[in-house]
């Protein structure tokens, strides 16, 4: 079960880190607790940090060193144009993948569950 959890968190990381990101900047650390607070505990730290070296090279997000007083500087991400436009695209797209699973696993269109019942 924690294996298939897994797979299907990393499938929409990069669209929840999107969606973080455009409620404002944020340094890595900040972005695994936020999504952590939304349910998503299997989102560590180890792991986000090359999600956004990821997200950074396609263009989807911009970085920015602030210096900190508790230790060393910070990076901060913020979503970039090319971002925003890529959010709202993965939105759509969750949208409508969404409302298909669920019309599979919710019932068909002929009312029935996915055990015909």
């Amino acid at each position: 079960m924690e294996r298939r959890r897994t797979q299907l968190l990393k499938g929409v990381l990069d669209m929840c880190m999107l969606k973080i990101l455009a409620a404002g900047d944020c340094y890595g650390y900040e972005i695994t607790k936020k999504l952590q607070a939304q349910g998503l505990e299997l989102a560590r730290e180890g792991s986000i940090y090359p999600l956004l070296a990821r997200l950074e090279k396609a263009g989807f997000v911009d970085s920015y060193l602030v210096r900190s007083r508790e230790g060393p500087n910070r990076k901060y991400y913020r979503l970039s144009v090319a971002g925003r436009e890529q959010l709202s695209d993965w939105e759509r797209e969750w949208v409508e993948f969404y409302r298909s699973v669920n019309q599979i696993i919710g019932g068909g269109s002929d009312g029935r569950d996915a055990n015909g019942n």
